[in-house]
């Protein structure tokens, strides 16, 4: 009896020991079978690190090849959760929180997850990343990126504008031109060893492709001349906002554009929404006596006026229809030359007059008016102008004198270019070029004429007439010495909430060109609400004066220079 339960025992465990060694291998073959792939993906990414490879996205230089927009090596902190114990990751998180000034919330929630790879800092100062790698803290790795940098800070910051932290283009050219100087990102799957450290090994890689590089008409040292005396005059007359453009005549290049208030371009994330603004392009004004330019240029080309005519100015008290229109100093009897170099009113609204509404809206559309001139700057807004049968009875008085009207300081500086060169518009362009990294040019941008405006006559006498507005009118202060000077002065009272025009905000500007008989430079000069002097002549023209005589002076000593880089692209 004790022999038979023993033999039933043994036949239970053997049996036993049997079914366990066919569900090893059931499950064995379940696995070699059916979840080969499944393991082995987790083994793969046990050992392997996916990474992105960021390409170098493209630099942006100034005419001379001067850098404006570079990228610099940075290294960036990542972690690997899945290989950390929640002892490591508390000293990870009280170490860093304190190193980097992080929240520990946050480092928190990052690290709680299980990833091999997530990010904790992104391209940390060369500071920053000698500390860390002191702190030897296990499950901790870096990532050789780059950053954009601006090595001039504030200079020509809203042509430019900034790249953000995953160096994609926010605003300017940077936004604009993004397609251009991101490049295409590239990825590599790197191995990593028992412990999880990346090894200097990869398993597959594809490069990244860098960005194209932009070569700008602006130049550095005209945009530095340009933004000092801007900056003066912006503070010492308390202004809200001032706006300088600088510009070609003949082919619409702009060597210069700058805004005031401004921002430092490396620490853009601290400045405020309206020192980002591109006030010369998206701020639309009324602009005043510069306008006149049209009125007078339209009288000229269609032989409704001639220099030597005369009008009456009515002693600076003329009605129009409801409204009484005053000079800003009585006038009687002028001739038309001394009705735009004294900017009268009167002398001007009845040329006007003479022209008649659909003439003066016609001419206002050709000087470019009421439509974008397409400059390659991101939020350019087209300004606004009355068609002929919205205009009131009163507005014969006010749109020739650049009232009801709404401008831009670009299309200032276009308009004033119309005369410079000869009666053409041109379309303003910022870049030059686009090229590789070895200098051959992708695309190139050259001179584009939007239309004949005016003769070649009536610009060469409109000419004489502003270079005496300069001379014996309102814009002596625009003057510079041994060169000559010709320009318009502009004084605007800006619209009340009310509707009403302000009888203590104004709008100063000043167009010109210089020299006078072969313009190199076309500049506009806007600054908003200075105070207590508002005048043109007084805030904006002695702008243009300085400006005009650095730039000049600098153009025809780099001319040479200048010619030789142009001829060696």
């Amino acid at each position: 009896m004790y022999i038979s339960n023993y033999s039933r025992r043994t036949e239970a465990v053997f049996l036993l020991f049997l079914v366990f060694l066919f569900l090893c291998i059931a499950r064995l073959l379940y696995i070699q079978f059916f979840r080969f792939q499944y393991l082995a993906g987790i083994a793969k990414k046990q050992h392997s690190l996916f990474i992105e490879l960021e390409p170098r996205r493209g630099s942006i230089f100034d005419a001379m090849l001067r850098p404006q927009a570079l990228n610099l090596p940075a290294d960036s902190l990542y972690a690997s959760p899945n290989i950390m114990d929640e002892k490591e990751k508390s000293i990870a998180i009280h170490k860093l929180s304190s190193a980097l000034h992080l929240n520990p919330s946050y480092l928190k929630d990052r690290l709680k997850r299980k990833k091999a790879f997530v990010w904790i800092l992104r391209k940390l100062s060369s500071e920053q990343k000698e500390l860390i790698d002191k702190l030897k803290l296990k499950g901790l790795g870096f990532v050789r990126e780059t950053k954009r940098s601006y090595p001039n800070r504030y200079l020509a910051s809203h042509i430019i504008g900034f790249a953000g932290l995953d160096n994609i283009g926010l605003e300017g050219l940077e936004a604009l031109y993004n397609k251009h100087l991101k490049g295409t990102s590239g990825w590599a799957l790197f191995l990593r060893d028992a412990r999880q450290k990346r090894l200097d090994l990869w398993e597959k890689m594809v490069l990244p492709k860098d960005g194209y590089n932009l070569v700008l008409n602006i130049d550095e040292v005209i945009q530095y001349i340009a933004e000092r005396e801007l900056d003066k005059a912006f503070k010492s007359h308390h202004a809200r906002g001032a706006s300088i453009v600088v510009v070609d005549p003949h082919t619409g290049a702009i060597l210069a554009l700058a805004n005031r208030p401004t921002y430092d371009l490396n620490d853009y994330s601290n400045s405020s929404k309206d020192a980002m603004r591109n006030r010369a392009v998206c701020d639309m004004f009324e602009p005043g006596s510069v306008f006149k330019i049209v009125t007078a240029s339209a009288a000229i080309e269609e032989n409704k006026a001639s220099e030597n005519d005369r009008f009456f100015c009515e002693n600076g008290s003329y009605r129009v229809a409801n409204h009484i229109l005053h000079d800003h100093q009585p006038h009687g009897w002028l001739t038309f030359r001394q009705v735009i170099e004294e900017s009268s009113n009167i002398g001007v609204t009845k040329v006007a007059q003479i022209l008649g509404p659909q003439t003066v809206s016609r001419y206002v559309k050709l000087f470019g008016f009421g439509a974008k001139t397409d400059i390659d700057l991101p939020g350019e807004i087209p300004g606004k102008v009355k068609e002929p049968w919205e205009w009131s009875k009163t507005s014969i008085g006010a749109i020739p004198i650049g009232q009801e009207v709404g401008v831009t300081a670009v299309q200032l500086a276009m308009a004033i270019s119309v005369i410079a060169n000869g009666g053409q518009l041109m379309k303003p362009y910022i870049v030059r070029e686009i090229r590789d990294n070895y200098g051959e040019t992708i695309k190139s941008f050259s001179p584009v004429m939007v239309r004949k405006v005016i003769s070649l006559d009536t610009a060469a006498r409109m000419r004489k007439i502003l270079t005496g507005v300069v001379e014996e009118g309102t814009g002596k202060l625009a003057k510079v010495f041994g060169v000559s000077v010709a320009g318009k002065t502009g004084t605007a009272q800006k619209l009340e909430p009310s509707g009403a025009y302000s009888h203590s905000k104004f709008v100063a500007s000043f167009i010109g060109f210089a020299p006078a008989d072969d313009p190199l430079i076309a500049i506009a000069v806007v600054v908003d609400e200075p105070h207590p002097y508002y005048y043109g002549g007084v805030v904006a023209a002695p702008v243009f004066s300085k400006v005009a005589a650095d730039t000049v002076r600098y153009l025809k000593t780099q001319d040479p220079q200048r010619q030789l880089m142009l001829s060696k692209e």
